[in-house]
């Protein structure tokens, strides 16, 4: 293939010339070759595009063609090269692909879905949807994600489930995150807010509309298997789950509780929204402050009734009683009014916080009999052992010696040892004269030695000026005890003589 500039070369000299023959021998090339270029030109095709050869496939496009259009473009190159082939085609399966491919293009070109750009106005739209959100062990969570489309600006929840309560508890917080109520909240078509089509017009979930009622908003759904009507909410699922979820990509670490989830996800909304838009070329939350303007105003009260029954939570255990089972809820609600439910084999136990419903607990279904309490419902409490409180001066004093005197007091207290108080003194008095460090070491040493008599901290505390380090300690075991045994009573009741 000649390039542009021998082209040229070889089109002036035939102009110069007028001769195949005489222009060849001045561009240096065969006359054939002078011909080919000067009859392109007359015909106006560029001389320097290569024209397309013959290919063996080019008396089956017709059948290629046919077979995309009457697929709608789904069939795929492997089916259509079985086709040909049974119908005399000697080609690769490669030569196939390529006019596959080409086909392909042609017929979306064709059919490609044309979109009206959608300019959204101040307060009007929201949108909602769901993606799948980081795994606690081997339950699944997902992530809320909703998007309000003039401002951009993202509220992302994460949940256990995406029951219509949930759905309620997201949508009030979402809204008080907004500071208003749109006027139109669009979503999927899931069985929560669609429960059929008829003649392609959605039926809405009876259990969904007194929600949207009761904040003055409209719920309505884009277009079946239709993720273009909602690409705003789609992209912020994207993204939400890109930088959420960990991957092998964000190299983000598993978490370890809910609580780490939801920190996470306030991290990511405080993000997005804090920085510039490469749409609007505003940060979400700047706009947000003008959209307020338009939205409408919030109920002062949540909407509860989907949250299930009312339960009153016991003020002195924390509890709640369901079907004869008590149930344990965080310390803090103690006393107050809370919201139970039923999801699947789990008691959901929802609260009002602050005035945003929220979800405080989750138990397995029990039985009667066996109730159900958590550990981590009650920080404060005692977990079978008791930690030294000093309640007078004098405690106080001597716990303030170190580890090493609490120690001390819970072994000599379990120990039953007699003149507690006036040794902890002693304690107090020697950690003055010798240091608090050396009084507490020797403290420590005691309590792991057992050795709780009078003048014992007093030896410990003189040894250890003979020695570097922890002093060794030992218990006399079972083995080594020096009670006399029991072997002279083993005649006992027996006459001499007597076989035994």
């Amino acid at each position: 293939m000649k390039t542009n500039e021998e082209i040229m070369e070889i089109l002036a000299a035939y102009d110069l010339t007028g001769s195949y023959r005489k222009a060849a021998e001045l561009a240096g090339c065969d006359h054939h070759t002078v011909r080919r270029y000067v009859q392109l030109r007359g015909t106006g095709i560029d001389p320097a595009v290569r024209l397309p050869r013959a290919k063996k496939i080019d008396v089956f496009m017709p059948k290629i063609e046919e077979l995309i259009e009457a697929s709608n473009g789904r069939i795929g190159a492997d089916q259509v090269h079985k086709k040909l082939t049974a119908m005399g085609f000697e080609g690769t399966d490669r030569t196939t692909r390529r006019a596959v491919a080409a086909a392909k293009e042609s017929f979306k070109s064709g059919h490609r879905r044309i979109h009206r750009p959608w300019v959204s106005e101040p307060g009007l739209w929201m949108q909602w949807d769901w993606g799948e959100g980081p795994r606690l062990g081997d339950r699944r969570t997902s992530l809320w994600c909703a998007w309000l489309a003039w401002s951009r600006f993202r509220v992302v929840i994460p949940v256990l489930d995406k029951t219509i309560p949930t759905i309620a508890a997201c949508l009030d917080t979402t809204f008080r995150a907004f500071g208003g109520v749109p006027t139109y909240c669009l979503t999927d078509n899931e069985k929560t807010v669609t429960t059929t089509h008829i003649a392609k017009i959605a039926v809405r979930n009876p259990d969904i509309v007194p929600i949207g009622r009761f904040y003055g908003t409209v719920i309505r759904t884009c277009l079946p298997a239709d993720p273009a009507s909602k690409g705003g909410v789609e992209n912020a699922v994207k993204v939400a789950k890109r930088d959420l979820v960990p991957t092998e990509v964000n190299l983000r670490p598993t978490y370890g509780s809910f609580a780490e989830i939801e920190a996470a996800c306030d991290e990511f909304m405080a993000e997005v929204n804090g920085r510039v838009h490469r749409e609007t070329r505003r940060a979400p939350v700047e706009m947000l402050g003008e959209e307020r303007f338009r939205l409408h105003q919030l109920p002062e009260h949540p909407y509860t009734a989907a949250f299930g029954l009312t339960r009153q939570v016991h003020p002195k255990d924390a509890t709640i009683q369901v079907d004869g089972v008590r149930y344990s809820v965080p310390h803090q609600f103690a006393g107050r009014q809370v919201f139970i439910r039923w999801h699947a084999e789990e008691l959901v136990v929802t609260s009002i916080v602050e005035g945003v419903p929220v979800e405080i607990a989750r138990h397995a279904r029990s039985t009667p009999g066996n109730p159900v309490i958590l550990d981590e419902h009650y920080p404060d409490s005692p977990r079978g052992t008791r930690t030294p409180t000093p309640q007078t001066a004098a405690e106080e004093a001597f716990l303030a010696i170190g580890p090493g005197a609490g120690a001390w007091l819970e072994e000599a207290a379990a120990e039953g040892t007699r003149g507690i108080a006036s040794k902890m003194a002693e304690a107090v008095a020697l950690a003055k004269l010798r240091g608090t460090g050396a009084v507490d070491r020797a403290l420590g040493t005691a309590a792991m030695a057992g050795r709780f008599t009078d003048g014992d901290l007093r030896s410990i505390l003189d040894h250890q000026l003979f020695t570097d380090g922890p002093v060794e300690t030992s218990r006399a075991g079972e083995n080594h005890s020096l009670q006399p045994g029991t072997g002279g009573w083993s005649g006992f009741g027996h006459r001499p003589g007597d076989n035994h």
